[in-house]
């Protein structure tokens, strides 16, 4: 992260050296449980997006225009700045017009010829063509964020609103097979491609689409599936993780993390890589994109386990804009102990937790410690200690 972080958010800086909006946003995650730097996650935002007119998605990459509108939405959540919405918003109106412009006649994102459809890249095959499942979540999210900013600027845009709940309801409808317990991948043609990836299904639980009955589903008939083909760049395990985490598998994802990122020191990283392949030996893990020394090996979403243990292991996130009310919900998972800080706008939380208590002590704002069925409220400056049973 910090030799990523320079006057934006950068990708690799020993070869790409530049701005991808579905780097940046999750650079903007672990940036907001690492530094807080808000002003470089400004910054970075405002460049991706450019000027009008719209000609082009994001990066031209379609899936990263609908991550650039996630974005603002996540900084609001964790810095509470209404200045910096109302500031993007009329280039959140003519970028979403750009969007709604090329839908089709049911409302769905299909990428069109000077469109690049990425979702990730893949060591198994699976077609990018037709209407993605996975381009319809990201789209029903960016819809959900604009209705969240108009109502925050208290501007009459209900139709946000009212579109990514059709959106919603399209998606189950379309996608959803009650046979396989999971979503399709796509719709070719006007045929159903079956195809299950976990790029959807994830998506479908991390952004709220699938209710809770559906999310056991999904876990158990795609996430949890070894059928299932696996995800191996750093830029996807991220919400895979994530998902584990929000899911409650806290233990699986340390061994994950031990695994998967220690995988890549014990082949002598001294930085996290795009990929990484535990088959692959000596100098395959350099190659990329068909060159012998392609890959990037220092790659910002390589630091992901920072926003993990931020958010799910030390548990820490805010409940209310700008941590007016936070919640810390630790998990040692096979751990025996942890101790860390979260940055926030107003200073620092710090946790230490073992197998017999928990300590901690904020400088600002209202939080709740949630152990199980069990609450507790956290004061600005005073220690609080539990006791485990």
């Amino acid at each position: 992260m910090d030799l990523t972080t320079r006057e934006f958010f950068m990708d690799g800086i020993k070869r790409d050296r530049w701005t991808w909006s579905g780097d940046a946003i999750q650079s903007y995650l672990m940036n907001y449980y690492l530094r807080f730097d808000t002003e470089c996650v400004k910054r970075t935002i405002r460049q991706l997006r450019g000027k009008d007119p719209v000609t082009a998605h994001v990066n031209t990459i379609m899936d990263y225009t609908f991550y650039w509108f996630k974005s603002i939405l996540d900084y609001y959540e964790y810095t509470g700045d209404v200045d910096f919405i109302r500031e993007m918003w009329p280039r959140m109106v003519t970028l979403m017009d750009y969007v709604e412009g090329r839908l089709d006649a049911n409302g769905m994102a299909e990428g069109q010829t000077d469109d690049w459809i990425f979702v990730d890249w893949v060591d198994f095959p699976m077609h990018k063509r037709g209407i993605l499942c996975f381009e319809q979540i990201l789209l029903m999210k960016a819809m959900e964020t604009m209705a969240v900013c108009a109502k925050l600027l208290g501007i009459n845009k209900s139709d946000y609103r009212v579109k990514s709940e059709e959106l919603r309801n399209k998606i189950k409808q379309t996608f959803w097979s009650y046979e396989q317990k999971a979503y399709f991948h796509a719709i070719e043609e006007g045929q159903m491609n079956r195809q299950i990836t976990k790029f959807p299904n994830m998506f479908a639980i991390l952004y709220g689409l699938a209710y809770e009955e559906e999310r056991q589903e999904i876990m158990r008939s795609v996430m949890l599936n070894p059928n299932v083909d696996p995800i191996t760049t750093p830029y996807m395990r991220f919400y895979e993780l994530e998902t584990l985490c929000l899911m409650g598998h806290h233990t699986e994802v340390l061994q994950e993390m031990r695994d998967y990122w220690g995988g890549m020191l014990r082949e002598g990283a001294t930085s996290f890589w795009e990929k990484y392949v535990p088959s692959e030996t000596g100098i395959q893990h350099l190659a990329m994109y068909g060159r012998p020394y392609g890959k990037s090996l220092c790659h910002a979403w390589g630091a992901s386990p920072v926003y993990l243990l931020g958010k799910y292991y030390l548990g820490v996130k805010p409940t209310q804009p700008g941590y007016k009310e936070y919640s810390v919900e630790p998990h040692l998972g096979d751990l025996e102990w942890m101790e860390g800080d979260v940055p926030t706008p107003h200073g620092m939380i710090h946790i230490y937790m073992d197998r017999k208590q928990i300590k901690i002590r904020a400088t600002e704002g209202r939080g709740t410690l949630i152990l199980g069925s069990q609450q507790y409220t956290i004061d600005s400056n005073r220690e609080l200690v539990v006791t485990l049973s």
